[in-house]
């Protein structure tokens, strides 16, 4: 069976601003559907970004428990990796965790050898927060596997488009939140 047309009557659609009466041939969907994508205004950033960050980390619980690490624990890894951090509530503050849960983290993380917290010679109130060599393989690992998985997700995006994604996608992820909330 053939169609050379496609009547819709009566559609109402997603934004509330259009109720049409349809009757179009195939080659002019695309052109209404193209106009459209011009007039209506694109979905907000958090709004795209929520949903996929959310699906993003529920695919790395899976890699997560392979490697023995919660997802704190692996954020913490992460942060690590740049540089020791000279106090535990400063590390918190850098991952976006609460500085009253993060000590069992930490204390997870250093009774397996993953990190090393030392008291700070000048401020003994202060802990020096470090990777160690076995946390640095683990976090590695993790990583590998992680980013193994999104390689696999990025090839949906055309080839020619995945370095771009990226690329912007890293500019607007170094943006300080001032920046961002404007505050």
């Amino acid at each position: 069976m053939q169609l050379s047309k496609i009547c819709l009557s009566h559609v109402c659609l997603s934004n509330r601003r259009h109720l049409l009466t349809i009757n179009v041939s195939v080659r002019s969907v695309k052109a209404y559907f193209l106009t459209m994508a011009k007039t209506t205004p694109r979905p907000d950033l958090a709004a795209m970004i929520m949903p996929l960050g959310r699906a993003l980390a529920e695919a790395e619980l899976p890699v997560l428990r392979a490697h023995d690490l919660t997802m704190w624990g692996y954020a913490v890894l992460l942060r690590l990796e740049e540089e020791p951090v000279r106090a535990q509530a400063a590390l918190a503050q850098s991952i976006g965790a609460d500085k009253t849960r993060i000590i069992g983290v930490l204390d997870d993380l250093q009774d397996r050898g993953l990190i090393s917290r030392e008291r700070d010679p000048a401020d003994r109130r202060v802990h020096l927060v470090s990777l160690s060599e076995k946390g640095g393989r683990v976090r590695a690992a993790a990583q590998a596997a992680i980013q193994r998985r999104e390689d696999a997700l990025l090839t949906r995006i055309p080839a020619v488009d995945r370095k771009p994604f990226l690329r912007a996608l890293r500019l607007l992820s170094e943006l300080p939140p001032e920046d961002i909330t404007g505050s």
